[in-house]
């Protein structure tokens, strides 16, 4: 018995020994593996991340756009009592600059003009005892800044592709100028307020990175300087159909434009 006690203590202290080298050597050659291969995975990835966006710039300025000089008109009419009292006389003209960040974003800057008639057979609230007032041409000029996200369509249809889809926002500054035609003894009214637009548009291709058809539609919200007024209510004059309590309302526009690109 005693015999084979000290064979089996023999052969676990061999096993144990034998295990021991064995782990060493694995955790060796592994160590010896790194050293070799000079890999950390934290660099690769870092440097995998580099490259991507070298590569990612190097096709941008192949064959991406860098700025835009964009030329055109439309049509801007308004909501609420605004819409009710304007008359919209169209076209709108539009002119901006875009600066394209890459293939998916641009920043703008611009100004659009529109003018508007509002007829007043009545006598109001801020005129009194001077009769019906006529018409009052507003002219309407907005300096703006915005940004232009590029959808991705690189996964969707041939059709929508072609017409680069895009979302735009614009912070604008609206400056008002309202003249009395038929009252040219009045001074003018002036003012300005500070508005956001939101919408979308299409830019269909005449020559790749050339020039460009471009369609947009944005819905602004603006706090005129008049909006709250009630000099335009109606004074004393029950039978007329014209006169408005306030000027409150918001804006739509379309707007259509050649896009000069370099």
């Amino acid at each position: 018995m005693m015999a084979i006690r000290l064979l089996l203590l023999s052969v676990l202290l061999f096993s144990s020994r034998g295990f021991a080298q064995s782990s060493d050597q694995v955790l060796q050659e592994l160590e010896d593996d790194t050293a070799m291969s000079g890999s950390d995975i934290f660099s690769d990835f870092n440097e995998d991340l580099e490259s991507s966006q070298v590569l990612e710039d190097e096709r941008f300025y192949r064959y991406g756009r860098f700025f835009s000089v964009n030329l055109g008109g439309g049509l801007t009419t308004f909501t609420g009592n605004r819409g009710q009292a304007y008359d919209d006389n169209h076209p709108t003209f539009h002119l901006s600059v875009n600066y394209f960040l890459d293939f998916q974003k641009a920043v703008l800057l611009g100004v659009e003009y529109s003018k508007h008639t509002m007829i007043l057979d009545t006598e109001v609230n801020g005129y009194k005892n001077l009769g019906k007032i006529g018409a009052v041409v507003t002219d309407m000029t907005r300096l703006f800044v915005g940004y232009k996200y590029y959808i991705d369509t690189t996964d969707l249809g041939t059709a929508i592709t072609y017409s680069n889809p895009y979302f735009v926002g614009r912070l604008e500054y609206w400056y008002q100028k309202n003249k009395f035609l038929d009252r040219k003894s009045f001074e003018d009214v002036t003012g300005g307020g500070i508005g956001t637009g939101l919408g979308f548009g299409f830019e269909f291709p005449v020559e790749l990175k050339a020039s460009y058809v471009d369609v947009e539609f944005l819905y602004h919200v603006v706090n005129f300087f008049d909006k709250f007024t009630q000099d335009y209510a109606q004074y004393e004059d029950p039978d007329s159909t014209y006169g408005y309590d306030d000027l409150t309302g918001n804006v739509v526009s379309i707007i259509v434009t050649y896009n000069f690109t370099w």
